[in-house]
């Protein structure tokens, strides 16, 4: 199809495009007219940012706006919050007449409210916005602002709420994170405490004091040992000293005498004592010693018995010991003070090998408890760092909790209050009366091609070519009395189609 075929065509249905074209527009404002006017009160927010640098307080509030704006948002639009707003402003008064369930009056009113962010600059960060924008339709414009105002307050008063509450349960748990870290801190500190006891003197660091401390005693020991040899050897050389006094002694006295022969004993038993020290019970020594003292016994119960027949007795044992000679006496003393010198000696060597074990034992564990101290003290030092960085936390978080309850961080502040509107945003009458335009040309281009759509008249060569499918071989132009005359739109239609046809004939 050429140009001249369109315009052919629109020649043709020009008065059914005009007419809906005209009509239509009326009627969409007609109606308009009708619908009932809506008004929206619209207000501004921005974020105020926190007074405090960011650099000495941190706050505990770290998402984004528009994340906690998002959560803020079905927090009020719920019907717990919506539900008193209807109630307190008596909206939807003909759909309260009517009983409509409140479920569709909530659902209505959240379709009323509008909540747009305000678009960042540039340079801001991923998420971030500096503010949003609050919308509240309604139809009366006093309502419509009071609304807005009143949904605008929730917010404001939500976000304080919601980061108050964010901080103070931050500090909650942290402060239960301290004291649960205190008591692990406690267990680590309590632990240490008894292995240091348990260890005592084992514990790393000490392990050249106990080798000092062992050879001292080791020399203490050799000390003692060499004392208690020299105490010896003088004991022995003092009780055969004595033996030989005793023995003169009662050679000049009697020869026989039970009480003579009891000191000879005795001293034979102190000698077999001192040997039995010195060697095992096998010596030569020791076994001559014993022979000696079994003899000497052998006298004594012969002596007894001749002592009984004359009548003595063991009274005179004791006259005859302070009858002895003052040589002898001394020699007695030497030895009773050899004796008690060889005992105190004996506990002293005792004593330090007990010490020398000891030491010895602390010495041979040093590296097993340095081990296990090193486990123990890891453990407490990992449980005091996490116990301080804890204890930090919970004061950043206890300055920032004042921070919001204070109001020194972050918060809404109305930019532009809620305005009264004057004109009503619903309906939109001059947008109607547009839309009424284009759908009025749609209906009549639809109407107009159905028309052609319908009409089988045969006009130019192509319809009878299309019709016969046979060439055309001559056209007869059509005549119209009085064409040149006419005027007007459709009298240059006419004279365009009567200029065509020949065109096509040719």
């Amino acid at each position: 199809m050429s140009v001249e075929d369109y315009v052919g065509m629109l020649r043709r249905h020009i008065w059914q495009i005009v007419i809906p074209i005209l009509v239509m527009p009326l009627v969409a404002y007609g109606v308009s007219l009708l619908l009932p006017e809506r008004y929206t009160s619209q207000t501004l927010v921005l974020v105020d940012q926190q007074k405090v640098p960011t650099s000495l307080v941190q706050s505990m509030v770290t998402d984004q706006l528009n994340e906690r704006l998002s959560t803020m948002q079905q927090q009020i639009l719920s019907r717990t919050k919506l539900q008193p707003l209807i109630e307190q402003f008596n909206l939807f008064k003909s759909d309260v007449a009517d009983k409509v369930p409140m479920e569709d009056l909530v659902a209505k009113m959240r379709k009323a409210i509008t909540v747009t962010t305000v678009k960042p600059v540039t340079n801001a960060r991923q998420g971030e916005v500096p503010g949003f924008t609050i919308a509240f339709e309604s139809d009366q414009p006093h309502t419509a602002q009071l609304v807005c105002a009143e949904i605008t307050s929730m917010f404001i008063k939500e976000n304080l709420e919601l980061r108050t509450q964010r901080a103070e349960s931050t500090t909650g748990f942290l402060a239960k994170q301290v004291e649960e870290a205190k008591r692990k801190l406690d267990e680590k500190d309590q632990r240490v405490a008894e292995f240091k006891r348990r260890y005592l003197g084992q514990l790393p660091g000490q392990e050249q004091v106990n080798m000092n401390i062992l050879m001292g005693l080791s020399q203490q020991l050799e000390a003692v040992n060499q004392l208690l040899t020299r105490t010896h050897q003088d004991r022995t050389y003092t009780e055969s000293l004595l033996a030989q006094q005793i023995a003169q002694w009662e050679a000049s006295q009697q020869g026989n005498n039970p009480q003579t022969l009891e000191m000879q004993l005795s001293a034979l038993q102190n000698q077999l004592i001192t040997l039995e020290g010195r060697y095992t019970s096998d010596h030569p020594d020791v076994s001559k010693m014993k022979a000696d003292i079994a003899q000497l016994k052998k006298k004594i119960d012969e002596a007894n018995a001749a002592a009984k027949d004359k009548g003595m007795d063991k009274d005179k044992t004791a006259v005859a010991k302070a009858n002895e000679p003052p040589q002898i006496q001394q020699l007695r003393n030497q030895v009773h003070q050899l004796d008690v010198t060889l005992k105190e000696k004996t506990r002293d060597q005792e004593r330090i090998q007990e010490q020398i074990k000891v030491y010895r034992s602390r010495v041979e564990l040093s590296p097993l408890v340095e081990q296990q101290y090193n486990e123990i003290l890891r453990d407490y030092t990992t449980a005091q760092q996490f116990y301080d960085d804890l204890l930090k936390k919970r004061g950043n978080s206890e300055v920032a909790t004042d921070l919001e309850r204070q109001q020194q961080a972050e918060q809404f502040k109305v930019m532009d209050p809620p305005n009264l509107p004057v004109n009503p945003t619903f309906p939109n009458r001059l947008l109607f009366a547009g839309g009424g335009l284009a759908g009025g040309m749609g209906i009549g281009l639809v109407i107009a091609l159905l028309l052609e759509m319908k009409d089988k008249s045969i006009r130019t060569e192509a319809d009878i070519e299309a019709l016969l499918q046979l060439p055309t071989l001559a056209l007869v132009p059509s005549v119209i009395e009085g064409a040149s005359n006419g005027r007007g739109l459709l009298s240059r239609l006419r004279k365009t189609e009567d200029r065509a046809l020949p065109r096509a004939g040719a």
